[in-house]
């Protein structure tokens, strides 16, 4: 039996998704009600990948508001992956994505993997704003990285980015 146990971190802007898509990754729940993530939160979810293949994803949600840029390097130590969110509802904060893929550099390596989340596909119609959409695609592309709309609250491919990220961390590993 192997098991490869995983630290992953969700980052992105305040209020964009990144608690309640922890807890319905990893409980299938979704609650209604705003709470401010003060520094960091986790939470530990064991995948059966395999026949004979277990990896416990040690899944760490950074609080996203300015004022605790400065624990980031600490919380982004020793992280093997990443999943980068904004919000699909609130533009600006897709810009404010180049800063969190720069500290994501600086602090866990230049070659971690990551996977880009336009969350809260609920909250827009399919053909919103499909020019922003479409930046987020180019992103992406540009980062040799996936994107992928989830919903939390649906629970809308939620799943399949933690399963991707996973297979990505997989490699990462393996080509070392």
């Amino acid at each position: 039996m192997s098991l490869f146990v995983f630290k992953v971190i969700i980052i992105g802007p305040g209020a964009v998704g990144k608690t309640s898509l922890l807890h319905r990754f990893v409980e299938n729940k979704f609650s209604f009600r705003y709470k401010l993530t003060i520094g960091a939160d986790f939470l530990s979810k064991i995948i059966d990948y395999k026949p004979n293949t277990k990896i416990k994803l040690q899944i760490w949600d950074i609080g996203g508001q300015d004022r605790y840029k400065f624990l980031r390097s600490s919380f982004f130590d020793g992280a093997n992956g990443a999943l980068i969110v904004f919000d699909l509802s609130r533009w600006h904060t897709f810009e404010e994505l180049e800063e969190w893929l720069e500290d994501l550099h600086e602090y866990a390596g230049a070659n971690i993997p990551f996977i880009l989340i336009g969350n809260k596909l609920d909250l827009v119609e399919k053909s919103d704003e499909l020019y922003e959409r479409e930046n987020a695609q180019v992103f992406a592309k540009k980062e040799k990285t996936y994107y992928v709309e989830t919903s939390a609250k649906t629970g809308e491919n939620v799943e399949e980015a933690f399963l991707d990220l996973t297979q990505r961390m997989l490699k990462n590993i393996n080509s070392k």
